[in-house]
């Protein structure tokens, strides 16, 4: 395990022609394997191999979105890009080897069932024919982060970036917020014709590769490649109608009060992220000052997270100012042989810094405990699961809140409260209009954002655009780098959020309590599905009847309590 400052940390480029000769070599050990501790040993070298492989694979992709205009991270980007492909058709080849096995019950004794669901899904979403897709895939993707990260705005005296301009969304004067967000959808519908190109190919070759792999659509190949192994679309369509009937009348209900506290009438879509006439509450120091206290934040919730917090800081594991050239949006990346997460975000100066700020080092803690853990599959747990730890660190961290918003702490709690609830009915917008794309992948541009103005009418009807043209002509998601991405991804945060909502109701009764669920729940990282890791935890599924009842009236009475 490295010591290495992440800023000098590099690594040699992986040669296909290596790794092919060690997966033969482990391969044969497999094959020769005597009995079922022999066969586990092989897999032990295996899982050696892969977490190599994943810290490389991390490091170009986090270099590239540190500097997306850098030409040698671009060339490893690419390279990478092309080589990807050919490592999953030598891990799904090692996969289904394994699932053969006459060792497969030791192995299964050693590892957990779990994995070989997980395997059983990777197969499912690979053949070899659909190499060139992934990397047609990959490139396109990285086009799109490419085009959004060279977006500049010249804007009242300042260079702003896509992610600096968002600032101005919560600026206390409705002048400049309208303004900004004019400013930015402009730039959208400047690069229309580019974004929609982008977007129709992505489209293309993933039904292409649905089709090669057996499916009608993606669909199908989606929920494989994103291993849902213990629910499925009808559970996620009975989801986001509970959303509909429970949540989209809250949401419609704190527009209308949003509306009255900012004395307009009606709201629009530039005055929905400010929730104050003063503004909404802001971080009360710079970049440095937060990071600063995010030490003794840690070291009051303990468990881990501050020894963590302090090696990711003294390893400089972290990148969150935003800047020319660097990629959008934020995450959480992990590097088995460095040995720690590495958080990504674009800081702006809102209530948001901390917010993402904590919801990453959610995902940063449990990966980081999670390094322990027997195989490589189990460091990162399906994307649901995920959320829940990092969605989880959000509400559970709301009495350190004080530490960054002083006297405004409580304002800072409700509208995050707030923006929680609000953001619930455009998840699954963007879940069901990504459903409907991909149920119709043939369908013409203007198709799509007739499909997405029918989400807006659903889920989202209190929204109005005004002189808005580019978002208001049904393009709005343009700027969801989910939907170009990761597809199928972005119901987990709401999936996640019903959970996490459960670890805040809990913590206002017995916080140790909470607290001691979500620290075991970390530790748990991967090794089992979403229901079997959640129920662990003491928390409701989502997709049970009454779950997200209970959570959004707990959520209510919260508000009203504040009132």
């Amino acid at each position: 395990m490295s010591t290495t400052d992440f800023e000098k940390y590099t690594l040699p480029a992986l040669q296909y022609d290596d790794v092919a000769a060690e997966y033969d070599q482990i391969t044969r050990e497999l094959d020769g394997a005597a009995s079922g501790p022999d066969a586990i040993a092989a897999v032990e070298k295996w899982d050696a191999l892969r977490r190599r492989l994943f810290d490389w694979i991390s490091l170009v992709n986090i270099r590239f979105n540190q500097d997306t205009r850098n030409a040698e991270y671009i060339m490893s980007r690419e390279y990478c890009d092309e080589l990807e492909p050919k490592l999953t058709n030598l891990a799904v080849s090692m996969k289904r080897r394994l699932m053969d096995s006459p060792h497969r019950a030791a192995i299964e004794d050693r590892f957990g069932r779990h994995v070989f669901d997980l395997w059983k899904c990777d197969i499912a979403a690979f053949d070899p024919a659909i190499e060139d897709d992934l990397v047609e895939q990959s490139k396109l993707y990285a086009e799109f982060k490419a085009l959004l990260a060279s977006a500049k705005f010249e804007f009242q005296g300042q260079s702003l970036t896509l992610s600096e301009i968002m600032k101005f969304n919560e600026h206390a004067d409705r002048t400049v917020r309208h303004d900004a967000a004019r400013l930015r959808w402009d730039w959208f519908g400047g690069n229309q014709e580019q974004l929609d190109t982008i977007f129709d190919k992505l489209v293309r070759v993933r039904q292409t590769m649905a089709e090669k792999l057996g499916f009608e659509n993606f669909i199908g190949a989606g929920y494989q490649r994103m291993q849902r192994i213990d629910y499925g679309q009808a559970d996620v369509e009975r989801f986001r109608e509970q959303v509909r009937k429970l949540v989209v009348p809250v949401a419609i209900e704190l527009r209308r009060q949003q509306a009255d506290a900012l004395g307009v009438d009606p709201l629009m879509a530039w005055d929905e992220a400010i929730y104050d006439p003063a503004g909404n509450p802001k971080p009360r120091g710079d970049h440095d000052w937060l990071i600063e206290q995010g030490s003794r934040m840690f070291a009051e919730l303990g468990g881990g997270m501050d020894e963590l917090y302090e090696q990711m800081r003294a390893r400089n594991a972290m990148d969150l100012k935003s800047r020319e050239g660097k990629a959008g949006g934020g995450f959480c990346d992990v590097l088995p042989d460095f040995g720690l997460p590495f958080i990504y975000a674009n800081f702006d100066g809102t209530m948001y810094d901390m917010l993402v700020f904590t919801h990453e080092m959610g995902h940063a803690f449990q990966t980081y405990v999670s390094l322990k853990l027997p195989l490589a599959d189990y460091i990162i747990g399906t994307m649901e699961s995920c959320e829940v730890h990092s969605t989880g660190l959000e509400f559970l961290s709301w009495p350190q809140m004080r530490l960054f918003f002083g006297d405004d702490a409580q304002r800072a709690r409700r509208t995050h409260l707030k923006q929680k609830l609000v953001i619930l009915p455009y998840i699954v917008a963007v879940d069901h209009f990504q459903h409907l794309v991909y149920a119709n992948p043939h369908c013409s541009r203007e198709d799509r954002a007739a499909m997405w103005q029918e989400m807006e009418r659903t889920y989202l009807p209190t929204l109005k655009w005004g002189d808005l043209a580019h978002p208001a002509s049904g393009r709005r998601w343009h700027a969801q780098q989910h939907i170009f991405g990761v597809p199928f991804y972005y119901i987990d945060y709401a999936l996640a959020q019903t959970c996490a909502m459960q670890l805040w109701a809990r913590a206002a009764e017995d916080r140790d309590g909470a607290m001691d669920a979500y620290v075991r729940l970390c530790h748990r990282g991967g090794e089992a599905p979403f229901g079997e890791l959640v129920k662990s935890a003491g928390l409701g599924s989502p997709f049970e009847d009454g779950c997200l009842e209970r959570a959004v009236q707990h959520a209510r009475r919260e508000l009203e309590a504040a009132t």
